[in-house]
């Protein structure tokens, strides 16, 4: 990498934006992992982990969280007319969107996809593998995610 180069990848992730939407999603997360750690005591070290840097679903929304300080912090230094504010807003409203609504309603189906599947294998001997239950939020999730986001890319942008 040439130095101009180096100097424009440091600025950039100085940058109120970036901040905003590493730290928004980091501390959505870590407050999903210490959650998921409280309320099951008996986690292990390693499954907290793998919670705060995959886990999906759970209190609070990091995706709404992230897509609403980028599109906060978007306002912020380009202003609401910009399209770039636009892009950011309208893309958010999509995670979130999928967030509430697909990802939620393809997890439910999984989950009763699994339970027919566990009773098929008891009581008829079929051989069943499980289907991958993803995990949506709930509005309440959704609803922390987006004012976590929201205020940390108020104390970025206006520090």
């Amino acid at each position: 990498m040439q130095p101009q180069s180096v100097d424009s990848f440091y600025h950039a992730l100085r940058s109120p934006i970036f901040l905003s939407a590493f730290f928004s999603w980091f501390i959505a997360q870590l407050l999903k992992a210490m959650i998921d750690a409280v309320w099951h005591r008996n986690r292990t070290s390693r499954e907290v982990v793998v919670t705060l840097f995959w886990a999906t679903g759970g209190m609070p929304s990091s995706h709404s969280s992230l897509v609403t300080a980028l599109a906060t912090a978007i306002g912020f230094e380009y202003g609401l007319s910009s399209p770039l504010f636009s892009l950011a807003l309208f893309y958010g409203m999509l995670v979130i969107r999928d967030a509430l609504g697909v990802r939620r309603a393809a997890g439910t189906q999984a989950q009763a996809i699994n339970r027919m599947g566990r009773k098929l294998q008891e009581q008829l001997a079929v051989e069943y593998e499980p289907v991958q239950e993803v995990h949506g939020h709930t509005p309440a999730e959704v609803s922390v995610g987006v004012l976590l986001g929201f205020f940390i890319a108020v104390a970025f942008s206006l520090l």
